[in-house]
């Protein structure tokens, strides 16, 4: 059985003070709930007090991007080592607005997943399609690109321990979302290659979770689905009490 796992990503928002008034909020709120994961990504700057305010608590903090290398000379990078330092223990890797804003590629993912891995971090991997892939029947094609570039040279021992998170990238931000059989059957396309390429127990194993404007009112449809395991959350984790309704009304959430 795959636990469920919702992370908040909060893009870029809220201040150190913000980020520590909201997890100081979100931890009394969701002390009682079990059966899920969760999981916040605040801004580079709040990292570390997001993970000081949560700590002894169940509350999991995670970077939204990194740089493939240790260090050098990248001005306005992250490494992995520096996330670590800083208290997270996830990291979001190829989001679709780091692909289609800032030039993210297949092969950059890659190298990011391959230092997430390298110093303990728990990868969540972005994949989805565009509205004009979707259009033109190449959802497909194009997740099956994405995992085995973005995934190349990962073991079946690994892809056990990372999250992809399916985004359609039409509905990042725009209001609009893939419907939960929309959702189920690019998650289950998605399990299957998984299976296909590292077997059945690793494909079983990985957790599958959909981003793209996840609200309270449709997570538990969406969740819901066999193959959904859960939700990459945008805009609406930036309020926590709707952030904590939202992780209620996840699969195996219970309060």
């Amino acid at each position: 059985m795959r636990t469920p796992l919702i992370a908040g990503n909060w893009k870029m928002h809220k201040t150190v003070a913000d980020t520590v008034k909201y997890v100081k909020e979100l931890r009394l709120l969701v002390r009682d709930v079990t059966g899920v994961d969760i999981v916040i990504a605040p801004p580079f700057t709040a990292l570390h007090a997001a993970a000081e305010a949560s700590r002894n608590s169940h509350i999991g903090i995670a970077a939204q991007d990194l740089h493939w290398e240790r260090e050098g000379a990248f001005t306005g990078e992250i490494s992995a080592p520096m996330i670590v330092e800083a208290g997270a223990a996830y990291v979001i890797i190829g989001h679709s607005e780091r692909r289609t804003l800032f030039g993210e590629t297949d092969p950059s993912v890659n190298r990011k997943l391959a230092a997430a891995f390298g110093a303990g971090l728990t990868p969540i991997v972005c994949i989805g399609e565009t509205l004009d892939q979707r259009e033109r029947g190449d959802t497909f094609g194009v997740l099956d690109r994405q995992i085995t570039q973005g995934l190349d040279g990962i073991t079946s021992e690994q892809v056990v321990q990372l999250v992809i998170a399916y985004e359609p990238v039409w509905a990042i931000g725009t209001g609009r979302n893939a419907t939960a059989a929309q959702a189920e059957d690019a998650h289950g396309h998605i399990r299957k290659r998984l299976q296909n390429w590292f077997g059945a127990d690793g494909a079983e194993r990985c957790r599958v979770i959909y981003g793209g404007s996840v609200k309270p009112e449709n997570i538990g449809e969406l969740a819901g689905q066999p193959d959904v395991d859960g939700a990459l959350v945008g805009g609406a984790s930036l309020d926590v009490k709707g952030f904590v309704e939202i992780v209620s009304r996840s699969r195996g959430a219970a309060v």
